[in-house]
């Protein structure tokens, strides 16, 4: 199986999965905004590694940009947020970003870091406006998200782990 590796990262977590699963597949990795299409028509398989952001995942666009060539190739697509998993948000992520053509694309998820004094000023300044509105919620009402980015808050938290490759390494070898 010949395969490429194709991620967009902001802060490093979703690189940093993309250069775990690069050594235990042998896949090449590259980032999107390097890629160009007539090298990643070569490969079999794409593996296509975002952030997630505003409920986006960032990197998709190159898929939904080059997807009659793209479409006879093994597609899959993961995405990396601060979150715990939560298999309802993640079936909504596939919903919101996997529509029409794209829908048969698998999507996987991987927990990524969180570090308010990398963030850009825009970022933080989103961040710390939510934390604001979130903190006037009754506790008991709030979303998995809601609630991991309460407790993560203003400290640093790296939850990459290998394990959340499993699945991907399980599906690129079906």
């Amino acid at each position: 199986m010949n395969g490429i590796i194709l991620y967009q990262s902001k802060y490093g977590a979703t690189k940093k999965y993309a250069e775990w699963l690069s050594a235990e597949t042998g896949f090449p990795v590259l980032e999107v905004k390097k890629a160009k299409i007539e090298d990643v028509v070569k490969y079999d398989v794409l593996v296509l590694g975002g952030g997630v952001y505003a409920s986006g995942i960032t990197g998709l666009s190159f898929i939904k940009k080059h997807f009659e060539v793209l479409k006879d190739k093994k597609l899959l697509v993961f995405c990396v947020a601060a979150s715990p998993y939560n298999e309802e948000a993640l079936g909504e992520l596939a919903a919101n970003n996997l529509k029409s053509e794209l829908s048969g694309i698998p999507l996987f998820y991987c927990r990524g870091a969180w570090d308010l004094q990398k963030m850009n000023v825009v970022d933080r300044t989103m961040c710390r406006m939510l934390f604001k509105m979130i903190a006037k919620k009754d506790p008991s009402t709030l979303e998995h998200w809601e609630r991991a980015l309460m407790e993560a808050g203003d400290s640093s938290c790296d939850w990459t782990d290998k394990k959340y490759l499993d699945p991907i390494i399980e599906h690129l070898n079906q």
